[in-house]
């Protein structure tokens, strides 16, 4: 084929594969992404996590630290097809980086601990993926550990995360008598030794269970797929061909999740997942056309080669070799030297390298086209979420959504000197990064740096101390605290009158103030008459959001409320849009103040796994941090304890939980809803 008279490297669409590994911290996701890399040949050394060796945890804090921080792309072949991966990280503090992963990945490997099952941040990325629509397939790892259980972990998949399990694997021995897998679906064994799998008959003292299996797995793909149960209702069973088929297309389809599982670590179980990936996860020619505006027009555009260019920007990272942009192309063609714009901005800008990525390892390449993942260099002003498009084919595509930043520090260089420096690598952290903001605090003039963790801001100033060299102090974390409205005002008036000269402006309004049940804002109208036309109606409610951006009690954000404009009058000459937008910002001002509101602060689900004789002292220490305990299981000598806790009393729980259990206490978290501060805790907090 050729393009412009030059000669195209053609990739069929079908035999690409854009997937993720998403899991919990140590269930194994960088290990399974590192024994895929060794079956396919793209490494000939296996790497392993506790050594620092990994392809995908290059950065020195993921060595030093021994998790996934930073989501990295490797791509790899397997059998006639192309792979391009997405290594995840699995702590909560991080989950912007997986959200940003999932908006430009086609498919998804969950990965589960055999002996945990689904643990609080699997469900958490698991519903990502559920928000994003990504097809997934699950691998149990771990099957050598002892108390790994396949049965237990499918079962947890089925009851916490609502997923049809279809096991298409069945262990052969158990823990460190593990040694391969019963394919169900064609029949036969797959053992390892010294990293080679052998295939062959199901042996005699496994046929019965396999058979079973194999029946019940036919019966449960029946149920949910109508040519499966077409042929089962005749012939009373499932050829290979229609139980293949009928997996791929309720996976597509998310009506189930196929499982299978083995041990990553020990390389056991690799080679059928990549087979999976190739027969269940979708291609890009198997997604729906990516949709997107143009002049306020929706248009859709094919993954098509030939289509006008159509890419969005997921990543962006600043390494030795310069700024590189990671991108996700859609649509289109992406050639060395394009011009590509901006389709928000409307900026163009030239692509200086086309690079197909490998961790932190590039290989460069002349193009790039539909269904690619790659990185680009030379283009300077995009971000996560800007859409890249051809000039002359303008399309707007939807970005990533940002979480909100919940916990702030104050930061300073310690010498003066180094100001400078640390501003330009705070822009750089926030350019990266776009769930860490930076803002200077009005009241102290001090640089805030706020993003989703503790961790994730200790990270953030590491960086800059390792990268830029720069020493910077750090202030005790604070977490972003909201108002919202206990009890609200009906009837509120509130008249907006200004005459200095000139043209003068009125505008009068009556909001309606309630609470709201969920966070956020709402607005709506009742006036009757054309009393308030409808654009000083739009001006009204862009005032009330003006408002909301600080509340009454303490200055903090607004949110949780519902504001309904009820009446107004206007002045045949001086109301104007300005002067209803003033309106409203004042009416709910001093709604809020006429109102009875309360403080609201975030809180996190923490899961803590400790020694049976670490239990008192660890249930009494969340009890002083006002923890409200909703579970506690006992497995194996040890003790599993659910409890929701407020975010500002978990900093420094890392290094308590240690002390009282003699280093032995794990724990993790995820967010919660926001819940009413105590009103002891607000008072203090209000009086500061």
């Amino acid at each position: 084929m050729r393009t412009n008279g030059r000669p195209r490297t053609t990739t069929s669409l079908t035999t690409v594969r854009n997937l993720g590994i998403l899991a919990h911290v140590d269930a194994g996701k960088t290990t399974v992404t590192e024994r895929i890399l060794f079956a396919t040949g793209a490494v000939h050394k296996r790497g392993e996590v506790h050594d620092g060796t990994t392809v995908t945890d290059f950065d020195a804090q993921e060595r030093d630290r021994g998790i996934t921080i930073f989501a990295a792309a490797v791509s790899c072949r397997w059998e006639g097809h192309r792979v391009n991966l997405i290594d995840t990280p699995g702590h909560i503090d991080f989950a912007d980086e997986v959200e940003r992963s999932l908006r430009v990945l086609d498919g998804a490997v969950a990965v589960f601990d055999a002996v945990a099952g689904v643990e609080p941040q699997s469900e958490s990325v698991w519903r990502q993926a559920d928000r994003h629509g990504v097809p997934r397939l699950a691998f149990v790892n771990k099957l050598d550990r002892a108390g790994a259980d396949l049965d237990t972990a499918v079962a947890s998949i089925r009851e916490r995360l609502g997923a049809v399990p279809l096991v298409v694997q069945l262990p052969i021995g158990g823990e460190d008598a593990f040694t391969g897998v019963v394919d169900l679906v064609r029949m036969r064994t797959l053992r390892w030794h010294d990293d080679v799998c052998a295939t062959g008959p199901v042996d005699a003292d496994l046929l019965d269970e396999a058979v079973r299996r194999r029946r019940l797995l036919e019966e449960t793909v029946a149920e949910l797929h109508p040519d499966a149960l077409e042929e089962f209702c005749a012939a009373s069973a499932l050829t290979e061909q229609t139980l293949v088929r009928a997996l791929r297309e309720l996976t597509l389809a998310g009506d189930a999740v196929v499982v299978l599982c083995g041990s990553a670590y020990r390389n056991r179980g690799i080679e059928p997942l990549l087979d999976a990936v190739v027969a269940y996860l979708p291609s890009p020619a198997d997604m729906p056309p990516v949709r997107g505006t143009a002049d306020g027009v929706e248009l859709e555009r094919a993954p098509d080669p030939d289509q006008p260019l159509a890419a969005l920007a997921f990543k962006v990272s600043a390494t030795a070799r310069g700024r590189l942009t990671y991108v996700r192309i859609y649509a289109g063609t992406l050639r060395k030297g394009d011009v590509v714009r901006d389709a928000a901005t409307g900026r163009t800008e030239r692509v200086g390298r086309i690079l197909r990525v490998q961790a932190d390892r590039h290989e460069e390449r002349e193009e790039a086209m539909a269904g690619d993942i790659i990185a680009v260099a030379g283009v300077k002003h995009a971000r996560a979420g800007t859409t890249l498009c051809a000039p002359d084919a303008p399309l707007l595509l939807e970005p990533p959504s940002v979480a909100e930043p919940v916990v702030s520090v104050a930061v300073e260089a310690r010498l003066s000197a180094d100001t400078g420096r640390l501003a330009t690598a705070l822009a750089r952290l926030a350019d990266e990064d776009p769930s860490l903001v930076v803002r200077c605090d009005p009241e102290t003039g001090q640089t805030v740096l706020s993003g989703l963790g503790e961790l994730h801001l200790e990270v953030a100033v590491e960086k800059i101390r390792r990268d830029q060299g720069v020493e910077v102090v750090v202030g005790r974390p604070q977490v972003s605290y909201r108002e919202t409205v206990v009890r609200g005002v009906r009837g509120f008036g509130y008249r907006h009158v200004k005459q200095d000269g000139g043209a003068g402006q009125f505008a009068h309004v009556v909001l309606d103030v309630e609470p709201m049940d969920e966070t956020g804002f709402a607005f709506r109208t009742a006036v009757t008459g054309g009393r308030v036309p409808q654009e000083y109606v739009l001006a009204v409610e862009a005032g009330c959001r003006d408002a909301l951006a600080e509340g009454p009690l303490g200055g903090y954000p607004v949110t949780g409320v519902r504001v309904t404009l009820t009446d107004g009058a206007t002045h045949s000459k001086d109301s104007s849009e300005m002067a209803f937008r003033t309106a409203g910002r004042f009416a709910l001002r001093e709604a809020l103040r006429a109102s009875v509101t309360g403080l609201l602060e975030p809180v996190v689900e923490v899961t803590v796994t400790v020694p049976e004789d670490g239990v008192g002292g660890v249930l009494g220490d969340l009890a002083s941090r006002r923890g409200q305990v909703s579970a506690s299981t006992a497995t194996a000598g040890s003790a599993v304890i659910t409890a929701t806790v407020p975010l500002a009393e978990l900093f420094g729980y890392a290094s308590r939980l240690r002390g009282r259990t003699q280093g032995r206490g794990t724990f993790t978290t995820r967010p919660a809803p926001l819940a009413p501060v105590p009103s002891a805790v607000a008072d203090g907090l209000l009086t500061r």
